[in-house]
């Protein structure tokens, strides 16, 4: 079966042509064309396996100078649990000040990643 993959691991967005074999699923590479450097065959690898997606987005602040922080995962997750860590992460509502670093979710879902505060935002002035 061929199957098209736009590579997200680097800038270039290479356009992949990938053979593969095997039921859905359960898929094995055969052969890969158009990626520009070895990653572009890793990411179609593991999108065959294990789809995951990291993700970006924000969380509201109280008494901030920002009304929200933007928070980020420290590592992928299962791309199919994306709809629940967003759940999860938009029932969070921090309070300035907050630390760009600072942990907002430990262990996200269950997984290894956390979910951290990548700007800081200080206490609103009175």
């Amino acid at each position: 079966m061929t199957r098209e993959f736009t590579c997200i691991i680097c800038p270039n967005g290479c356009e992949i042509t990938a053979e593969t074999e095997g039921e859905e699923g359960k898929q094995r590479l055969t052969s890969c064309r158009g990626a520009l450097c070895p990653r572009g065959n890793a990411y179609v690898e593991q999108e065959l396996r294990d789809p995951r997606r990291n993700l970006a987005t924000s969380v509201l602040v109280k008494g901030g100078a920002l009304p929200l922080a933007s928070v980020r995962l420290t590592s992928p997750i299962p791309k199919d649990r994306l709809p629940d860590a967003m759940k999860e992460i938009k029932a969070c509502v921090l309070t300035a000040p907050v630390q760009a670093g600072d942990i907002v979710i430990h262990r996200l879902l269950g997984y290894h990643t956390d979910v951290i505060v990548t700007k800081s935002v200080s206490e609103a002035e009175e």
